[in-house]
């Protein structure tokens, strides 16, 4: 007789919450090469268009460490 092991409750999690970490590892690897080239703006030819764009860049990121590490509007 051969014994089957039951798959455990969270191993599908586990599997899924892995693949959601690999796609946020390679995300934040994109964003660092793309910050390491100044966010593909020619540092000579900065114009406020520039500027706005990267803000909207940072209050995203922004919204996301807030609520990663409790501060901000997330603060408890």
């Amino acid at each position: 007789m051969t014994t089957r092991r039951a798959t455990a409750p969270n191993d599908k999690a586990l599997e899924s919450f892995l693949a959601t970490k690999r796609r946020i590892d390679d995300m934040l690897a994109r964003i660092q090469t793309l910050s390491a080239d100044h966010f593909s703006t020619d540092p000579d030819a900065i114009h406020w268009g520039d500027v706005g764009t990267l803000n909207h860049y940072s209050s995203l990121l922004r919204q996301i460490t807030d609520s990663a590490f409790s501060e901000g509007e997330h603060a408890v």
